[in-house]
């Protein structure tokens, strides 16, 4: 199965921004391969806005407007604009190719909502842990949490607006990921950079799949 989605003309019609009919959604004797997709990674870092840019159907999400309570425990000081959270989970659908259509599942980034992760990952085949420069400590709970249970992932870091950037491979070294793991700089509002991120993801969870 080719992932790299290019029609006749050899032109990317998920990158270039045009209409693209998929033959299961004029064809319904032809099932797709539903593929479940998580993204985590820490609070404000990112997974609201990657599972927004690239959903081909109105994204759901769980936000709720953060109020005086949370100051003690939520950290706006990288994000001072933000005035919402995810509560429960980001939920949306990119269709890659006649047969594979992925539904990504964004998890909740802080601690006190981490009990929903196990539900959230069930039947995942990969994760894509995203992570801001500014604090890496940040993604240490999803990378140990992929790295323990076994499911394949990725790490790409979401460049913000004025930080400074970095080499993947100097992210590499800093978070200590392992060498077959893939490191990438990308921007989530960016559609053509999120969808990049996921097919990275799913061409290593392939390879991370016992034949």
């Amino acid at each position: 199965m080719d992932y790299a989605v290019s029609d006749a003309t050899g032109v990317n019609p998920l990158l270039d921004g045009e209409e693209h009919i998929r033959s299961w959604q004029t064809d319904r004797s032809r099932a797709p391969i539903a593929t479940k997709i998580v993204v985590a990674g820490g609070f404000g870092v990112g997974k609201t806005t990657l599972v927004t840019a690239v959903s081909e159907i109105t994204p759901l999400q769980t936000e709720a407007l953060m109020t005086e309570a949370s100051e003690e425990t939520d950290d706006l000081t990288a994000t001072p604009g933000k005035t919402t959270t995810t509560v429960a989970m980001d939920f949306g659908r990119i269709t890659l190719d006649d047969d594979l259509v992925l539904y990504l599942f964004g998890t909740p980034g802080q601690q006190r909502f981490w009990f929903m992760w196990d539900d959230l990952v069930r039947g995942a085949i990969g994760a894509v842990v995203l992570a801001d420069t500014r604090r890496l400590k940040d993604c240490f709970p999803a990378l140990d949490y992929f790295e323990s249970c076994g499911l394949p992932y990725v790490v790409a870091v979401n460049h913000f607006d004025g930080s400074e950037r970095f080499e993947p491979e100097d992210v590499r070294e800093a978070l200590t990921i392992p060498p077959h793991i893939p490191v990438m700089i990308m921007d989530a509002r960016r559609r053509i950079s999120a969808i990049e991120t996921l097919l990275s993801l799913v061409a290593h969870a392939l390879d991370e799949t016992p034949e």
